[in-house]
């Protein structure tokens, strides 16, 4: 192995990882629940200047219990996936996702909202890895990419407007900043010379 050479991420230590950030928000909603929703106004609200910081927690913290396990297993298997492509390209998908997703929701959301969890970072999860196998162009990235699709690609419909209590917009950030996240990490090849 040479100095340059990185080991290969592995699957065991993706869902290592993520199963620790999943367990974070779990005691984070126990914490939550205890303290009658304490926690909670550290969601966003949009367009309130002192709720910027908050894109960056609102990812850990859910609206109760069923909100937790309905992004607790796509985010687990999402973004263990995603960390196949090394720990740095992972971050920067996870970043991206939140980001855009809590910027998003910040810009746009409707007023008086308040706005919580994880699914903007599984949106991300789930399109960098359907675009990431095709701008690679590598097979075996692609058939990953068909795979997720086959058993995640129908949440995609998340980020349309139109399910009450459902931020399409956290969705349709999250997306954009995982397929962003894939479209940046790509391998840059050589300009065609005459």
């Amino acid at each position: 192995m040479t100095i340059d050479a990185a080991p290969r991420p592995r699957l065991g230590t993706g869902l290592a990882l993520l199963g620790a950030m999943v367990l974070v928000m779990w005691g984070l909603e126990f914490v939550d629940q205890s303290t009658g929703n304490a926690l909670d106004p550290l969601g966003i609200t949009p367009r309130d200047p002192d709720s910027l910081d908050n894109i960056l927690y609102a990812p850990w913290l859910h609206f109760g219990w069923l909100h937790l396990v309905n992004n607790s297993l796509p985010l687990l298997v999402l973004g263990a996936l995603s960390y196949l492509a090394g720990f740095l390209r992972w971050l920067g998908a996870t970043i991206a996702s939140v980001v855009a997703s809590g910027g998003l929701v910040w810009l746009v959301a409707p007023p008086g909202t308040l706005t919580a969890g994880a699914s903007g970072l599984v949106f991300g999860y789930l399109v960098f890895l359907l675009v990431r196998g095709f701008v690679n162009r590598r097979i075996g990235q692609i058939l990953l990419a068909l795979v997720v699709f086959v058993f995640y690609g129908g949440i995609l419909l998340g980020i349309l407007p139109g399910a009450e209590g459902v931020s399409w917009q956290g969705h349709l950030g999250g997306a954009l900043g995982g397929g962003a996240a894939a479209w940046w990490q790509r391998p840059r090849r050589p300009a065609l010379r005459y």
